[in-house]
C-alpha cells in the first residue's frame, strides 16, 4: 500500500539531516516557553542536533508536569501558545491539563489510520471518550486527516451503538481493544450484521487471542501507542513486527530512574521529545517500558521500531515502611564502575519484609556494597552478587514478590 507521506521512507542520512535542522529549532521554541526557560537555559540549541545529543538535557517527568501546572495553570508554562490559542483544553487524571488543536492532524493519528487503510469512503465508529480526556478528539482529528467520516460514539448504550453502526454503515472502529468485542457480541445477539472490517485500537492491552478473534470475524485489528501529552508515539503496520516510531517524535529508551540512554534491545523507560511546535515537550518520560528493535520494518517504513508497551518504569515500592525508587537504584549503580546492573527484590519471611539486592558484578565480596546500599536506599538488606548479564532484560530494577491477598 502507499505510505502516508515521504517522511516514512527517508534514508538514514536524510532523516539525520532533517533532525539536525528541526531539533535546534524545537529546543529554541522550548526555551521561549516560560515554564521551560530555566530548565533549558544553559543549553545552546545548536548543540542539540541529533537524537544522541538529547542525552545532554534533563528528563521531564509527569510529576514535574503536575508541579509546573500547579504553579502556572493550566499548562505549566510549557506551551508556546497562550491558553486561548488552542481550540481545546483537556483534563486527564492527576489532574493534568493538556492542550489540543483541530487542524493539521495535530496528534498525528492520521498516519496510524492510513497504515490501517482507513481513508476516504470510510466511516469510523469512534468509541474513545470525548469528555474531559482528549482521546476522542485525537482520533476524530486523525480521521479528518485521512478523509474519513466519524460517528462520535463514546462508550455505553451498546444496543444503540449496534443500531447506529448498522444504520450508518460504519466500516471501521476506533477505541480500546476490548470494547469492540462487546459491540460485536451484542450485534450477534441482536441478529444484526455490521460492516466493520478494521479496528484502530489503543489505551489498553491487545492480547493475541483477542486480535485473532477479531481476525476470525473478518476484522483487521492494529494498535497504536499514544498519550494525551504527546499524541501518537508509535504504531503497527501491516508487517506486525513491533511498532514504528511516529515521524513527529524522537524516542529514547533510558535506564529507569535516569536519563541515560540504553543500547538497542535493552528494556528501559520510553522518553519522548515532541517536534510539535505548539507544545514542545523535551525528553518527556512516559513511565512506560519498551525496547528498540534492530533493523527496519519489512513494510518499507524506515524509522526505528520499539517492541510496544512492556510494563511500567515507575516501580516505586514500599519496603519496611520506606519507599524505594528506581532513581535510588540508579544512584547505587553509578557509585560503582564495576557494577553493570542491580535489582531490588522485595519479599517476605513470616510477617517481615525482606529486601534482597541482586548486583551484576565480577566482584566477589558482598560487603563492598553494604555501605553504598545503606547510603542510597536508606535500608539494610541482603546482597547477592551475580555475573554480568545474569539479570533478566525486562527493565525491572525493583521487583515485588510479596503476595497481598
Amino acid at each position: 500500500m502507499s505510505h502516508f507521506d515521504t517522511l516514512e521512507t527517508r534514508s538514514a542520512d536524510q532523516r539525520a539531516a532533517d533532525l539536525a535542522r528541526a531539533l535546534p529549532e524545537q529546543i529554541a521554541r522550548a526555551q521561549a516557553a516560560p515554564g521551560q526557560a530555566e530548565r533549558l537555559a544553559a543549553i545552546d540549541p545548536a548543540s542539540i542536533d541529533s537524537p544522541a545529543s538529547l542525552s545532554l538535557l534533563p528528563v521531564l517527568r509527569k510529576s514535574d508536569l503536575v508541579g509546573a501546572q500547579a504553579a502556572a495553570a493550566p499548562f505549566g508554562g510549557l506551551s508556546v501558545l497562550p491558553v486561548h490559542g488552542f481550540e481545546h483544553v483537556f483534563q486527564s487524571p492527576g489532574p493534568i491539563y493538556e492542550p489540543g488543536r483541530t487542524a493539521n492532524d495535530w496528534w498525528r493519528i492520521g498516519r496510524f489510520l492510513h497504515a490501517l487503510s482507513i481513508g476516504q469512503g470510510d466511516i469510523v465508529h469512534n468509541c474513545f471518550s470525548y469528555h474531559f480526556v482528549p482521546a476522542g478528539m485525537m482520533f476524530e482529528n486523525g480521521a479528518r486527516a485521512v478523509g474519513a467520516a466519524v460517528f462520535p460514539a463514546g462508550t455505553g448504550q451498546t444496543e444503540l451503538q449496534v443500531r447506529a453502526a448498522a444504520d450508518i454503515g460504519t466500516t471501521a472502529y476506533a477505541g480500546t481493544p476490548d470494547y469492540l468485542k462487546i459491540i460485536l457480541d451484542k450485534a450477534d445477539a441482536m441478529g444484526v450484521k455490521l460492516s466493520i472490517t478494521r479496528a484502530a485500537v489503543g489505551g489498553g492491552a491487545l492480547f493475541p487471542s483477542l486480535r485473532q478473534e477479531y481476525a476470525d470475524r473478518g476484522v483487521t485489528c492494529r494498535q497504536c501507542y499514544a498519550t494525551a501529552d504527546l499524541g501518537n508515539i508509535a504504531y503497527e503496520s501491516e508487517a506486525l513486527e513491533g511498532m514504528i516510531v511516529d515521524e513527529g517524535v524522537i524516542v529514547e529508551i533510558v535506564r529507569p530512574g535516569t536519563g541515560d540512554p540504553l543500547p538497542e534491545g535493552e528494556v528501559g523507560e520510553v522518553v519522548v521529545t515532541s517536534l510539535n511546535p505548539d507544545y514542545p515537550l523535551i525528553r518527556f518520560a512516559t513511565g512506560d517500558l519498551s525496547a528498540v528493535m534492530p533493523g527496519q520494518s519489512p513494510c518499507g517504513r524506515t524509522n526505528i521500531r520499539i517492541k510496544g508497551w512492556m510494563g511500567r518504569a515507575d516501580q516505586t515500592t514500599k519496603i519496611k515502611g520506606m519507599f524505594v525508587r528506581p532513581e535510588q537504584v540508579a544512584a547505587f549503580v553509578s557509585r560503582h564502575e564495576e557494577v553493570s546492573r542491580a535489582r531490588v527484590v522485595a519479599s517476605r519471611e513470616g510477617e517481615m519484609d525482606v529486601m534482597t539486592v541482586l548486583i551484576e558484578t565480577r566482584a566477589a565480596n558482598p560487603k563492598l556494597y553494604e555501605g553504598t546500599l545503606l547510603d542510597t536506599l536508606k535500608l539494610r538488606g541482603k546482597v547477592e552478587l551475580v555475573p554480568p548479564g545474569t539479570l533478566p532484560n525486562d527493565g525491572k530494577v525493583i521487583e515485588d514478590l510479596r503476595q497481598y491477598d
